[in-house]
């Protein structure tokens, strides 16, 4: 699971100008949610595999990871409960299905999969409830994708 956390940070740095965003976060004093989405082509085969995520060019995976903040390290994964939907510039509302993914190492992730059509804009909406927080952490952010 190491690996995956590690080829989606570096397919998200190494994809930038590919997919005109690469990993984003979002502070929120205590808590860190990092998020990105690609499309599931980008995914080398043996890992989507290992992870049952479905490779093409007209499918995106959205991937969010929730870090409680600590002192010299880069941070402690924190399990949540997240939802998350997309909204595309004609207002057609996708609403994605998140599921868990969990590493022998600790680390946590949050992974969805959904359609995209060629230069199809989304706006994500996704809420991260961390229990013991009275509100839910919202993240909005937009993305295009490119579909071959």
């Amino acid at each position: 699971m190491k690996q995956f956390a590690l080829f989606l940070l570096l397919l998200g740095a190494l994809s930038f100008p590919l997919i005109g965003t690469a990993q984003q976060s979002q502070d929120f004093g205590e808590f860190v949610v990092h998020y990105n989405a690609l499309n599931t082509n980008l995914i080398p085969p043996q890992v989507a595999k290992g992870y049952g995520i479905q490779r093409s060019s007209s499918r995106a995976l959205l991937n969010i990871t929730v870090l409680k903040k600590v002192m010299d390290t880069p941070g402690t994964p924190v399990g949540a409960a997240v939802s998350a939907n997309a909204i595309n510039l004609t207002g057609q509302r996708r609403d994605i299905e998140i599921r868990e993914v969990k590493d022998s190492e600790g680390a946590i992730y949050y992974i969805g999969e959904f359609p995209v059509h060629n230069m199809e804009t989304y706006r994500f909406n996704l809420e991260v409830s961390i229990d013991g927080e009275a509100e839910p952490l919202v993240v909005k952010f937009k993305q295009q994708f490119y579909t071959e």
